[in-house]
C-alpha cells in the first residue's frame, strides 16, 4: 500500500485551487497545513502539495522521466462525469476530449484531466463487479 506521495508544485495557491480542490472533492480530509504546503489524507494514505524553493522548473512535464499522472478511483461513471464538468471551474481541463470517456479504451471509463501546471489526473470509474 502507498503510504504517501508528494508532487512540488510552482504556485501553492494554483495548486490549492486545482488540486487540492479536486482531493477534497475524492473524499481526502485535510491533514497537514504549512506555509509552503498540504497534505491530504484518506485512510492511511496521504498526498503532500508543496511549493519548494528547490525547484528547477517552472511547469511539471509529465512526458518527462518521473511522475506520469495519478489515478484515482471514483464510485461510479456518473460521479465521474459531475466532477469532469466541475473540474474545469477549478483549473482543470479535458484531455482527448474527443475519445471521452474511453480514451483508455472502450472498457475503461474515465476522464483524464491536466491543470494548468501540466499535472494529469486519471479519474476511474469502479464498475460493481471490481468493487468486491
Amino acid at each position: 500500500m502507498l503510504h504517501h506521495a508528494e508532487l512540488w508544485v510552482p504556485d501553492l495557491d494554483r495548486a490549492l485551487a486545482s488540486l487540492g480542490w479536486l482531493l477534497e472533492a475524492l473524499d481526502y480530509a485535510l491533514f497537514q497545513s504549512w506555509d509552503g504546503g498540504r497534505s491530504w489524507r484518506l485512510g492511511p494514505t496521504y498526498l503532500v502539495i508543496e511549493q519548494s524553493p528547490a525547484l528547477t522548473a517552472e511547469q511539471h512535464d509529465r512526458c518527462r522521466p518521473g511522475l506520469n499522472h495519478l489515478a484515482f478511483h471514483v464510485e461510479d461513471a456518473a460521479i465521474l462525469e459531475k466532477l469532469a464538468a466541475r473540474a474545469v471551474q477549478h483549473g482543470w481541463h479535458l484531455m482527448f476530449p474527443e475519445r471521452h470517456p474511453y480514451a483508455g479504451g472502450r472498457r475503461h471509463y474515465a476522464a483524464y484531466l491536466e491543470n494548468d501546471d501540466g499535472f494529469e489526473v486519471e479519474l476511474v470509474a469502479i464498475k460493481s463487479s471490481e468493487r468486491n
